[in-house]
């Protein structure tokens, strides 16, 4: 059974937000049929109610195509306030690490984005920047994808990107070895994050698929179009379109695509 997913993150409603883009993608899916729409973090800029009603808005249109699998991001997070996820909440449900079922699939997310936390301060630069992989997280996850149907594919949803960007040569997840080490060991096929603001396809320990998507806003990394990600998660393969901003034309377009054999043992090859 084929999956089709349509990944998004960072769309940062308020301020910084390409309204221009939003807009032309919200026209787009009714027509890109996804089987499910997956955003991982950061819909918000400052955890303020008018971006979080302006992405509850989109979520509530998006949802008339397809079901929508949302987890917070860092800039959802009020890290000065107790309450920290509260307003997150409100809008978007209690549930922080939300499991979404599909014919074919099995989506769910771990928890990365915990505003001022001592495990996720690895510079000064970090505070409430870098993300957090609690192990706890991974356990929970492993014995979700465990339960699931053994033809089933893993997706697991995470804020921060796993892999170094390529033009901020940062990692999003503090003690990235151990995150990394942790997301291979939780079972996961395919992972979907943000964060970086930079597109990317890649395979984590030769075998893991990994998702990095762009952002819709105007804080583009190094200057490139902003971005979305299609994935195809097929049998044997999954494939990760690009869909990138054209300004002139006021829409995006699919521009490359990576595809890789889908192998839940073995190593994925690049086709």
């Amino acid at each position: 059974m084929t999956v089709q997913l349509l990944h998004l993150a960072d769309l940062h409603f308020g301020g910084l937000a390409d309204i221009r883009q939003i807009e032309a993608l919200e026209r787009m899916i009714p027509d890109l049929r996804p089987d499910a729409v997956v955003i991982s973090g950061d819909v918000a800029q400052r955890a303020r109610h008018g971006e979080f009603q302006r992405a509850r808005a989109f979520i509530r249109l998006a949802e008339a195509t397809a079901p929508v699998h949302i987890i917070p991001g860092n800039h959802d997070v009020q890290w000065w306030r107790p309450a920290m996820y509260r307003k997150y909440q409100r809008y978007f449900g209690a549930d922080l690490t939300p499991t979404l079922n599909l014919p074919g699939a099995v989506i769910a997310s771990v928890l990365t984005s915990y505003g001022l936390h001592w495990a996720s301060v690895t510079h000064i630069n970090d505070f409430t920047v870098k993300g957090h992989l609690p192990k706890r997280e991974i356990d929970r996850v492993r014995r979700l994808f465990t339960g699931a149907p053994v033809d089933a594919a893993r997706v697991l949803v995470v804020h921060h990107n796993v892999l170094r960007g390529q033009i901020s040569k940062r990692m999003g997840l503090a003690r990235w070895r151990t995150a990394q080490r942790r997301i291979v060991e939780s079972g996961a096929d395919v992972v979907l994050c943000g964060h970086d603001h930079e597109e990317g396809a890649d395979v984590l320990d030769g075998r893991v698929v990994v998702s990095t998507t762009g952002t819709l806003s105007v804080r583009t990394r190094g200057g490139r179009p902003s971005c979305f990600n299609f994935v195809t998660i097929e049998p044997s393969a999954v494939q990760v379109t690009f869909f990138r901003w054209e300004a002139e034309g006021g829409r995006f377009r699919p521009s490359d695509t990576f595809a890789f054999a889908r192998q839940r043992q073995g190593t994925p090859v690049l086709v």
